[in-house]
């Protein structure tokens, strides 16, 4: 039997919408796992962000950042930071339109100011408190992913300006700031080739904007029932919500399970 793998992103998808992970999900990973598939993450998150889901889930691989720092078998694989000048410059001109910027690498987040409520509106909806305030954390730190918070359209004029970066919104007043070119396609590429596997045997859940490229990229996509409508686009394959065992009946779909 060829070998496959199998990526899941976090937030809709692993998760449901009360950030919680459903039993049959977990059953689900632990029923791949013992047919001897490759189980991974696919994530925009920061891997300190999804530490006790790995733990709980025990998977020791995952693409986190939309590409930008990988692990497999709990090794880093692959980094790729944000160009530090490009980012102050960015810093710079968020500044002087009062759009807050909070900087992330793998251990942690923080603030260029001390309070934002659109950085306490977004954060929040991920189950974190209020990054603590450190303007200068960008200079001495390696950072792959940076989010920015300003109301939709905004973020044009950042776009137009900086070709270093590539901007993708997640909340109505934030957007992902990441290395130009990056998505979690790429990420993945990178991992089937370090572990050769054919890209016949690839699958991936997903139901955000950050998973278009990945959806669109493997053999098997699969946009969850509750997937935002350009990504179901993307996607072979649609599966149920979340909420109503969305990850088992993909995968008994695929016949995976």
């Amino acid at each position: 039997m060829s070998k496959k793998i199998i990526f899941f992103d976090i937030d809709g998808t692993l998760l449901d919408h009360e950030k919680n992970l459903p039993q049959t999900t977990k059953s689900a990973v632990q029923s791949l796992k013992d047919k001897g598939y490759i189980v991974a993450i696919a994530t925009g998150r920061a891997p300190f962000m999804f530490k006790e889901l790995r733990e709980e889930l025990e998977i020791d691989s995952y693409i986190s950042f939309n590409g930008q720092y990988i692990v497999l078998n709990g090794e880093v694989f692959y980094k790729n930071p944000l160009q530090r000048e490009a980012l102050g410059q960015l810093t710079d001109k968020a500044l002087s339109l009062e759009h807050p910027v909070v900087y992330m690498d793998h251990d942690d987040m923080k603030a260029n100011t001390p309070h934002h409520q659109y950085i306490e509106d977004s954060i929040s909806t991920l189950k974190f408190s209020h990054p603590q305030h450190d303007p200068d954390y960008f200079l001495t730190r390696e950072i792959y992913q940076a989010l920015l918070f300003c109301e939709a359209g905004e973020e044009k004029q950042y776009e137009e300006e900086f070709d270093a970066f590539k901007f993708v919104r997640w909340h109505p007043v934030s957007t992902d700031i990441l290395p130009s070119g990056a998505s979690k396609a790429k990420g993945i590429e990178r991992v089937i080739e370090a572990l050769k596997i054919s890209k016949e045997d690839v699958y991936a859940f997903g139901d955000g904007l950050n998973d278009i490229e990945m959806l669109g990229y493997v053999e098997h996509g699969v946009a969850m029932g509750n997937a935002e409508p350009e990504t179901k686009e993307a996607a072979r394959y649609e599966t149920k919500d979340v909420s109503e065992d969305g990850i088992l009946h993909g995968l008994k779909m695929l016949d995976l399970l």
